[in-house]
């Protein structure tokens, strides 16, 4: 068992090695595209269920 899981350290430790890691300026780039997209998919989000909620209540209110 004990010679198993070294094993596999040793093996990940030398695939690590081997990625290709981003720079930091890539790094920051990406995080920055995230954060737009998750800002923009919230706003829309946010809009859609204010319609839906407003056309539900407008519904209600008609019956």
């Amino acid at each position: 068992m004990f010679n198993k899981l070294t094993l596999y350290m040793r093996e990940t430790g030398q695939e690590m090695k081997r990625v290709s890691w981003p720079t930091w300026r890539e790094l920051r780039e990406s995080t920055m595209v995230v954060l737009a997209t998750v800002a923009v998919v919230t706003v829309f989000i946010f809009v859609v269920d204010r319609v839906l909620s407003f056309i539900q209540k407008q519904l209600i209110l008609m019956t």
